[in-house]
């Protein structure tokens, strides 16, 4: 009869640790999936830049330097290899496309240009996007880590070389300073 209790208390412990390890996995599935949903939009992103940079040559009074600033933040973003450098990077953007959009308020003709304006308004779709795909993420990393943390778990983590994974900071809008434009 012992024997069954001590079988049984033993079996119980490798099904919990089992689970644990699970629980591990689908986390990591769970993050991995959230990652990809802010590439898509990072992507979407990127790919309208072009049209904007194209926009805004098209009128003569362009200043190049915004324009540069823009390009080397997109080509620095694609360049990123992992999540902390992805969120450099496009903190970078966010502040170069900050400056050509100071352009516009500058230059009427292209404030009420409708191609500059359907993009404006296409970015700030995709930036609400991002913000919801990267609330997400982060949500699931927090959980993640925090289980990593976590008494018995963290036994199975360093056993089975679970690592924290970073977050995925943007500035929020409200940090983000407008840059200076000398016209």
């Amino acid at each position: 009869m012992g024997f069954w209790i001590f079988l049984a208390i033993v079996a119980a412990i490798v099904l919990y640790f089992i689970a644990i390890y699970n629980k591990f996995v689908s986390l990591q599935a769970a993050i991995d999936s959230s990652w990809s949903d802010i590439d898509v939009q990072l992507k979407r992103r990127a790919n309208l830049i072009p049209a904007l940079v194209k926009t805004v040559k098209s009128y003569k009074n362009y200043e190049q330097e915004t324009l540069d600033k823009v390009i080397r933040a997109r080509q620095r973003c694609e360049e990123a290899k992992n999540v902390k450098e992805q969120a450099e990077a496009q903190n970078a953007l966010t502040h170069a496309l900050g400056g050509l959009f100071a352009l516009a308020e500058a230059y009427p003709d292209l404030k009420a240009d409708t191609q500059f304006s359907k993009l404006q308004n296409e970015l700030a779709t995709i930036e609400e996007a991002i913000q919801n795909a990267r609330r997400y993420y982060n949500a699931v990393v927090r959980d993640y880590n925090a289980k990593l943390r976590s008494f018995p778990d963290l036994l199975v983590a360093n056993r089975f070389n679970f690592t924290e994974r970073d977050y995925f900071e943007l500035e929020e809008p409200s940090e983000r300073k407008m840059p200076d434009i000398d016209l």
